[in-house]
C-alpha cells in the first residue's frame, strides 16, 4: 500500500484583509512538521499543493525543495463568500471579527450549505465535493509510494469523511478539530483508499511544541 499524506497549512491570517498569508506562528509550525517527517525518514516521492498562498508557503517552510505540483481541488472552500451569500451581503460585525462566533456561524452555514438552504454562493456543496474527489483521484493516481499534499481543513474534514463513508454533515465537525500543520493520512493501492491517521501532530508532543498549537 501506498501512503497519502495530507497536511492542513500552517496558521493564516484570521481577521486580517489578506487571509492567504502566514503567520509568524504559522511558518513555524510549517518547520516544524518537515522536520518532523525528515527526523521519521519520511522522504516524499511527489508533492502537490492547492493553488492558495498559505498552502504553497507551508511547503516552502517545511524544507523540502523538489517542485510542487498543483490541482485547484485541494483549495479550501471559500468561507467568506460563503457567508457573504448566508447573510445576503450583510455579514455581521461580530462574524467577521470575534473568532468563537465566526466559527459558530461558519459551521451553521456549512451545514445550510450542504442543503441547499440559500443561494448565491460562488461554488455549491456538490462542486466542491466534486473537486475534492477529483484533487484525490489526481494524488492517488500514480506510482509514488509516498504522496505528500498541503491542502486546508475544510478539504481535510471531506477526504476523511468520504474515506469512512460518514454523513456529509461530519464533514464540517472533522473541519473543526483540524489542528493547523497537523497530519492526517490515507492509505491507498489502486481502488482502495483508506484512513490510518487523522490530525496527528507529533511535532507538538513535547513542551515547547506544545506552544505552536493552533486550530485557526
Amino acid at each position: 500500500m501506498a501512503e497519502l499524506l495530507v497536511i492542513r497549512h500552517g496558521q493564516a491570517s484570521f481577521g486580517q484583509d489578506n487571509y492567504d498569508v502566514l503567520s509568524d506562528l504559522g511558518q513555524r509550525q510549517a518547520a516544524a512538521v518537515g522536520a518532523v517527517l525528515r527526523d521519521m525518514e519520511w522522504v516524499p516521492d511527489r508533492l502537490i499543493t492547492g493553488t492558495l498562498t498559505r498552502q504553497k508557503d507551508t511547503l516552502s517552510a517545511m524544507g523540502f525543495t523538489a517542485t510542487p505540483e498543483e490541482h485547484a481541488g485541494f483549495n479550501e472552500y471559500d468561507f467568506h463568500d460563503l457567508l457573504h451569500a448566508r447573510y445576503r451581503g450583510k455579514v455581521p460585525d461580530l462574524v467577521k471579527g470575534d473568532r468563537k462566533t465566526h466559527f459558530r456561524a461558519l459551521r451553521d452555514t456549512i451545514f445550510e450549505w450542504q442543503e441547499d438552504a440559500f443561494d448565491g454562493a460562488a461554488e455549491t456543496w456538490g462542486e466542491f465535493a466534486a473537486r475534492v474527489e477529483a484533487a484525490r483521484v489526481f494524488a492517488t493516481d500514480t506510482d509514488a509510494r509516498r504522496v505528500l499534499v498541503i491542502s486546508s481543513g475544510g478539504v481535510i474534514g471531506q477526504l476523511t469523511a468520504a474515506s469512512l463513508g460518514a454523513p456529509i454533515a461530519q464533514m464540517m465537525n472533522l473541519n473543526l478539530q483540524v489542528k493547523n500543520s497537523s497530519i492526517t493520512r490515507f492509505m491507498f493501492s489502486g481502488s482502495s483508499f483508506s484512513l490510518h491517521e487523522f490530525n496527528a501532530t507529533p511535532h507538538f508532543s513535547h513542551a515547547a511544541g506544545a506552544e505552536l498549537l493552533s486550530y485557526s
